[in-house]
């Protein structure tokens, strides 16, 4: 890369950096706003409230990234056209195509950051943030091992191996205690189905085993109802939404529901975005180029950056259009994933080819 092309990446990340941390902040404000009614609720405090704000930034930096790409390139490519600062670069040698081919370089390499980011450390955060929530606010007493999640329910702690995203659970072991503290009994089951109609669940292929006096006595049963402060709604805070879920996860959520034979669309249409969406961000670079080059030499530096915004946008109403009917449809995933990108793609390249020819 040039000198010339490493001060104009340095300008754009600086630029992209600076609205991504603008963001940041627009979006932790907002997550006040949203924590503050929940301030007094089993003495959650505002220092509370921050540590879930905090841990919810990572997740809403890995989604808003490619928008701040997006502008950041519009503001620093078009001041630099408008300080003429573009010209003396072109006239140096430096084609459009060569600044769109570092852009693309640039964008790529963040993208793989982002991949990795989105892989390991948002995930992790949102269900840090959810589970310190919980804990923070409810009576709940919940956390996560490696021997699966573990919940206090008045004198039973409750071990689950592991809970799916349709609320099943699986590898359920409850353990009873009387008032002096001792072990007297221990349930375990195979998997359990909430039933919404009774509020209960419904324990599948149960062993109970009870500890008494008289010795020790097992008990098995095909199903067993189990009523619980472990809900579907308590549930719901501690898993992620498929699409901030890790590719581990989703790809093994996926093959339990095919093993099962049910629809697994949305977490493959979840899984093929966890790849796709990264490489968003050298597409809105790519797609910012002929708005910012051509709205100083127009007269329209503002005009030009709003459809640049505006452009920005439509790919994402796109994406969200084909995914929904993608999965209405039961389009297939990679499709539904990548074409998008290569429909912004084909514009961008229009749009720098239109900018260079004039």
């Amino acid at each position: 890369m040039s000198l010339l092309a490493r001060y104009l990446a340095g300008q754009v990340l600086a630029a992209s950096g600076f609205v991504l941390l603008a963001l940041l902040v627009l979006f932790a404000f907002f997550d006040v706003m949203k924590e503050l009614g929940s301030l007094g609720r089993n003495d959650y405090a505002l220092g509370q409230a921050a540590v879930v704000v905090l841990l919810g930034v990572p997740g809403h930096l890995y989604e808003i990234l490619p928008v701040a790409a997006l502008i950041g390139t519009l503001f620093a490519l078009s001041r630099l056209v408008g300080n003429s600062e573009y010209a003396v670069m072109r006239v140096s040698g430096l084609s459009n195509w060569r600044v769109g081919g570092d852009f693309a370089v640039i964008g790529t390499l963040l993208a793989l950051l982002v991949l990795v980011f989105g892989e390991y450390v948002a995930p992790w955060s949102e269900q840090a943030a959810q589970r310190y929530r919980l804990s923070a606010t409810q009576s709940v007493v919940a956390q996560q091992f490696r021997s699966g999640l573990w919940v206090k329910d008045g004198s039973t702690f409750i071990n689950v191996r592991e809970v799916m995203p349709d609320n099943t659970l699986r590898g359920i072991e409850i353990y009873g205690f009387d008032a002096e503290g001792e072990l007297g009994w221990i349930r375990a089951a195979e998997q359990a189905r909430w039933r919404g109609s009774q509020q209960t669940w419904d324990l599948q292929q149960v062993v109970e085993t009870r500890f008494d006096a008289d010795g020790i006595r097992a008990e098995r049963s095909a199903s067993q109802d189990w009523q619980s402060v472990l809900t579907p709604d308590i549930l719901g805070v501690l898993l992620v939404a498929p699409e901030q879920m890790s590719a581990r996860t989703l790809w093994r959520y996926i093959a339990h529901l095919e093993e099962n034979s049910q629809n697994a669309t949305r977490y493959e249409l979840a899984l093929w975005s966890k790849f796709v969406s990264p490489f968003v961000i050298p597409i809105m670079m790519l797609i910012a180029m002929p708005f910012a080059i051509r709205g100083p030499r127009a007269g329209g530096t503002s005009g030009m950056i709003f459809l640049g915004i505006l452009a920005g946008l439509g790919f994402h109403l796109l994406s969200r259009l084909l995914g929904h009917l993608g999965l209405l449809n039961n389009w297939p995933a990679p499709l539904v994933s990548t074409l998008p990108l290569l429909v912004f793609l084909g514009i961008a390249l229009a749009g720098i080819r239109w900018v260079d020819r004039r």
